[in-house]
Order: structure tokens, then C-alpha cells, then sequence
């Protein structure tokens, strides 16, 4: 739930970011978090009703170790079933409960952890006049953490929907969920997807 002190203002000029809502996060993925079977149910509620608000993010994993620069070289050392040269295409789509969205929902791949590691999507918000951005997805404490931090540092304001992330560590989301409530009030709003429905209603 929003934390009591927060005030909540209606949702106005946003797009829903679903962030790596991929194969190879579901149950049976190299990299499966345990929770994404619970929380897409959810998740698939609010693009429908948000098709043509919603960018989808996939993150695209290199080649070979060698296509990444610094300590990306490293982990895909340690991950090199995970590089495409190992790894089945499919195991970077979206799920096939989210992918029938597309389109008119729109998919965004990115290199890194956070969504904003793509240049083209900070661009393409702003030329929509996108103030809020309200995200769902996984993991909570990596690539969804890592796209919060940049939204608020390019000024958006954030919105997370609580119901709607999952992750493969449950001390890692309370810690975030803690961390948003605590430090973040007037940049990050923390809203149930029952609540985005009163809240987002443009």
C-alpha cells in the first residue's frame, strides 16, 4: 500500500514500462524468477487496458562476452550460456501472454539493466510529452531498480506498481519497496494496480 504520509496526485501524461517480462525470466528460463508467474496475471490486466501506452523492454544479451565493454565482459564470462551465440532467440521474447499486445504496444531492447540504457527511449518520451512513467516487471532489485534511478534522474516521475513487480529474492524487493517509501517521496509514488486504476484514469 502507499505509504500514509504520500500524497497521491492523479496520473497524468504517462506510459506504462513493463520492464523484461521475458522467456528467459519465466519458470523454465536460464534466469527464472520464481514470482513472474504470480504477478503477470496482473501485469496483463493493466496493458490491456493500456495497449497503446505500454513499451515493453527486453534485455538483449550479447553475442559473445567480448560485445560488452568493462565487467560486462566478465559476467557474460560467468553467464556464457546466457550470450545468443549459446542461447535459443525465444528465450528473449516477451512471454506469450504479453506479446500478443505487440502492437499496438510498443518494444524497446536494451543492452543493460535499465530501460533508459537504450538512448532512443528517453528521446521518445519526451517527444510524447511524458511526464510519468509507471512501471511493472522484473527483476525488482536489478533492471526495475536501475530504470527507477534513471527516471528520476532525468525528472520523470515514477510511478511503481506494487502488485506487479517480481523478483527472485524476497529480501532484495522489501529492501527496495523500504528504500522507495523512505527516500524517494515526491519522485516515487508506490501505488497497488487496483489503485492505478482510480489514479490513471485519462
Amino acid at each position: 500500500m502507499r505509504d500514509s504520509a504520500s500524497e497521491t496526485v492523479d496520473i497524468n501524461e504517462a506510459v506504462h514500462l513493463c520492464i523484461d517480462m521475458q522467456n528467459i525470466f519465466a519458470p523454465g528460463g536460464l534466469w527464472a524468477t520464481p514470482w513472474m508467474e504470480r504477478v503477470l496475471p496482473t501485469i496483463a490486466s493493466i496493458v490491456s487496458r493500456r495497449q497503446a501506452r505500454t513499451i515493453f523492454t527486453r534485455f538483449i544479451t550479447p553475442q559473445a562476452p567480448e560485445d560488452r565493454p568493462g565487467q560486462w565482459q566478465s559476467y557474460f564470462r560467468r553467464w556464457r550460456q546466457a550470450t545468443r551465440k549459446h542461447l535459443s532467440p525465444s528465450a528473449l521474447e516477451l512471454v506469450p501472454a504479453l506479446s500478443r499486445f505487440v502492437p499496438p504496444a510498443a518494444v524497446i531492447d536494451k543492452p543493460a539493466y535499465s530501460a533508459f540504457s537504450n538512448p532512443g527511449l528517453a528521446g521518445l518520451l519526451i517527444e510524447k510529452n511524458v511526464g510519468t512513467v509507471v512501471i511493472t516487471g522484473a527483476e525488482t532489485d536489478v533492471c526495475v531498480l536501475s530504470t527507477v534511478l534513471s527516471a528520476v534522474d532525468l525528472g520523470f516521475r515514477v510511478v511503481i506498481v506494487e502488485d506487479a513487480l517480481c523478483s527472485s529474492s524476497d529480501v532484495g524487493h522489501d529492501a527496495l519497496m523500504t528504500m522507495y517509501r523512505t527516500r524517494f517521496h515526491g519522485q516515487v509514488d508506490l501505488m497497488t494496480a487496483e489503485e492505478l486504476t482510480e489514479f490513471w484514469r485519462e
